[in-house]
């Protein structure tokens, strides 16, 4: 039996923009045809700057949108065009948690029914055993089983998002989308949470795809790294390869500027800002802002390649900004 949980083959993602009453609608392409497999028990982190396409990928991974090209596989099951039969048990293969504790539980409600909700909408269980299983998910989670009695604002930013964790594995998924789930928090807690994530994942063999800016937080529970810029990918592999030596120009600005990561690669200070979707770079998304790039990089767009044991859309990939091992 197969552990592949997810198979994306060259997701893309454009949403029309209106212009005017008389000007036809510009198509801003979210995401540019990005692949991967994800496996039980493996977790890959897609990082990026704000408005790469992170949170979209996330959303068309949790079936909350639809790819406009591409196919997308979950637990073995077309995900894209499913039949009506698949739609429960695709929405219990799949669960979140979102980046604010404070905004994803409904205030107006008891813990308690909070987490029974997933159980009571895809399942058919009666009401006491709802919220037997409610109680020892917070015992799983670290919180006192009493506290299902409770309201969302008596509990800390740390408490929350480990109901918000408990709520996510109510219907058993296979594949958990955290979409920043720690920037909220202090940095102590940060650990904590994360901490409770991979025991989470040793012992339930479950898959993640977490999304996340912070570099330092990914090395500490990434499997496998995909890097993306303007929608696209940069650099995807193995974490380890990614993190001792970079090889994209952008995989390596982005390490030089988290603290406390030591890398093979030159220190790079990104100038300008990101460009607009609307209007991508001619050739590399990336050249309007790398320091090595010439004319090639302003004309043909590099597909990824294999370069080192990883992916690599760089045409100078292994050749620029990185010192000799």
């Amino acid at each position: 039996m197969s552990n592949v949980v997810v198979e994306a083959k060259d997701l893309r993602k454009v949403y029309p923009i209106r212009r005017g009453l008389f000007k036809p609608p510009a198509q801003l392409q979210a995401v540019g045809g990005v692949s991967f497999t994800l496996e039980q028990g493996k977790t890959l982190a897609v990082v990026g700057e704000s408005g790469c396409g992170k949170s979209t990928l996330a959303r068309m991974v949790s079936l909350i949108e639809k790819p406009t090209e591409g196919s997308l596989t979950l637990d073995n099951t077309d995900a894209v065009n499913y039949p009506a039969s698949e739609h429960r048990r695709l929405r219990q293969a799949v669960q979140l948690v979102f980046q604010n504790p404070y905004g994803s539980l409904n205030p107006r409600k008891k813990i308690s029914q909070i987490l029974e909700a997933p159980l009571a909408i895809n399942t058919d269980l009666p009401a006491k055993e709802r919220g037997e299983k409610a109680r020892a998910m917070l015992a799983h989670v670290g919180l006192r089983p009493e506290y299902a009695n409770r309201y969302p604002h008596m509990f800390s930013g740390g408490q929350r998002q480990r109901i918000a964790i408990a709520r996510a594995l109510m219907p058993n998924p296979k594949l958990v989308v955290a979409d920043e789930p720690v920037s909220a928090l202090d940095v102590s807690i940060q650990a904590q949470v994360l901490n409770l994530l991979a025991d989470l994942q040793a012992e339930l063999k479950l898959a993640y795809l977490f999304i996340s800016h912070d570099l330092a937080v990914v090395r500490h529970i990434a499997h496998d790294v995909l890097v993306m810029y303007l929608g696209h990918v940069m650099e995807q592999g193995p974490k380890p390869k990614i993190f001792a030596r970079p090889l994209h120009p952008y995989t390596q600005a982005l390490l030089a500027s988290t603290p406390g990561i030591d890398s093979k690669a030159r220190r790079i200070v990104l100038k300008g800002e990101l460009p607009s979707p609307l209007n991508p770079p001619s050739g590399c998304v990336f050249s309007s802002r790398c320091p090595y790039a010439v004319d090639i990089c302003h004309k043909d767009r590099p597909l990824p390649r294999m370069v080192e044991e990883r992916l690599v859309a760089c045409h100078f990939a292994g050749e620029v900004g990185v010192d000799p091992a």
